[in-house]
């Protein structure tokens, strides 16, 4: 109990927030809290949230169409727990790296903290080396689904375009968050972007339904392994929204109490994700397995315009959510990360964006990229190597006795701990990386065969209303295996 006050007292004490309350505020101050300040609970659960659920919900009846109704919701519900485990862990490392350093008096009050400081401060170089390679990757490609994203919507209700054009004009607009300073000024943002999933999630289940299922509906999924794996991936893609978690928290005034805000933020998570993939599915069955955007199968009218515009601008929130810890590590690397001047910092960050608007003009596959990302990326970056950096953080036993977060009771303690993060390491390297990897790779490349580099318009209607060949369980070819 003594511990516990102790790492309040340090947390919290030395936050720029808290030492001006009960300062009188002028007008303009105070809206600045209001739309731009925020480091409370709330605002940690509307980032968690609104980061977590984005364009993965146009995605996930797609995977269910390869999984299977009952598959791909047990996965959902499997994945998130794993999710909040390790989102737990990443927590309770950042508190103990925190703890041992404001104890030697470093002053954080111009510098945000990230994973890869988390691990060289606990493990040494080696480990922030692969955690800042992993890190860096994973999020390079999550903002270059964002632009992908973008441009495969608007797409249903401006054609006018295609595709590839609309990611140049996408790009240019998603670079203007490089005037966010970091996740303490999502407030608003994050806020209106959950609204916007949330109105999306239930426009896709309520339209699914009262179109009711298609004519000669199948539902024949699993079919094959590929298949299996690739919406399997896809699905770990959907719960590792958290490899901005180091940054969510130290946006927190009281980041003790991150502990239970993913978990619930993943609760309300799967109310949009579940309902929608499940209508989406039993509506349309097998056809989604050659659209993987969930909105070109609904007919047009308002409500789908409205959705799809929601999701623009909250793909445009999501982007900042995954370029802005790039931002911060591209500011320590040249060396401005604690200038005060906005405009010098934002200049700084235009190089970031670069790479991402490339890489999204060179492989616009919106679905399969996803899972390929969710199973080479994301399985290591929020799966494995947390896991992995608890059991090396804590192995001796003055370690674990000196914790600063010791492990809930309900779990086990330490051995339940050790228990839970040897079976996600296994579990993740064979199933997410291994077997999802291969899958993942085979749809990638064969998107690569089919389409090339550059594609103009990955998956546009052609002129005689004929769907291009997509890895499904009757297009893919002996060949493509």
């Amino acid at each position: 109990m003594a511990s516990e006050k102790e790492v309040e007292t340090v947390i919290v004490g030395n936050y720029e927030e808290m030492e001006s309350e009960g300062k009188p505020r002028d007008a303009k101050s105070r809206l600045l809290s209001l739309l731009w300040h925020g480091g409370s609970v709330y605002d940690a659960w509307f980032n968690c949230a609104s980061n977590q659920v984005a364009q993965v919900l146009l995605t996930l009846p797609y995977s269910f169409s390869q999984l299977g109704m009952l598959s791909g919701t047990l996965f959902q519900l499997f994945y998130g727990l794993l999710g909040g485990w390790t989102a737990y862990l990443i927590s309770a490392l950042y508190v103990e790296y925190r703890t041992r350093k404001e104890r030697e008096k470093f002053n954080f009050r111009n510098h945000v903290i990230q994973w890869f400081e988390v691990l060289d401060g606990l493990l040494g170089k080696h480990w922030r080396n692969v955690g800042l390679a992993f890190n860096c990757t994973f999020l390079l490609f999550g903002s270059v689904i964002q632009l992908i994203a973008c441009a495969s919507n608007i797409y249903y209700i401006n054609d006018n375009l295609d595709k590839r054009s609309w990611t140049y004009i996408f790009g240019a607009c998603c670079a203007t968050t490089v005037f966010i300073p970091s996740f303490h000024n999502y407030r608003i943002w994050s806020f209106l972007g959950l609204l916007m999933t949330t109105y999306t999630a239930w426009y896709l289940t309520v339209a699914s339904l009262l179109h009711g299922q298609v004519e000669g509906v199948k539902h024949s999924g699993p079919t094959k392994l590929v298949l299996y794996f690739t919406g399997a991936t896809n699905i770990l893609y959907t719960f590792g929204g958290h490899a901005v978690t180091v940054e969510i928290m130290h946006a927190m005034w009281k980041p003790q109490k991150f502990k239970a805000i993913y978990l619930l933020a993943t609760l309300y998570v799967m109310t949009l994700t579940l309902p929608s993939a499940a209508a989406v599915y039993w509506a349309f069955g097998d056809m989604l397995l050659n659209h993987s955007n969930a909105f070109s199968l609904l007919p047009r009218s308002p409500f789908r315009d409205m959705a799809v515009i929601l999701m623009l601008i909250h793909q445009f929130i999501t982007f900042g959510f995954a370029c802005t810890p790039l931002y911060l590590v591209w500011e320590k690397a040249i060396g401005i990360h604690e200038c005060r001047s906005l405009c010098k910092r934002a200049l700084a960050r235009l190089p970031v964006v670069i790479p991402i608007w490339f890489l999204a003009i060179v492989f616009p596959f919106f679905g399969p990229i996803n899972s390929t990302v969710g199973s080479l990326l994301v399985s290591f970056t929020v799966y494995i190597i947390p896991a992995l950096a608890h059991m090396f953080t804590f192995k001796s036993p003055s370690a674990r006795q000196n914790a600063v977060e010791q492990p809930p009771r309900l779990v086990g303690r330490w051995v339940g701990a050790y228990t839970i993060n040897l079976f996600v390491v296994v579990w993740v390297l064979v199933v997410g990386f291994g077997f999802g990897g291969w899958a993942s790779m085979v749809n990638f490349i064969h998107q690569i065969d089919t389409f090339g580099f550059f594609t103009k318009c990955y998956q546009c209607p052609t002129p005689t209303s004929v769907e291009p060949p997509h890895l499904n369980a009757t297009a893919l070819s002996p060949r493509a295996h």
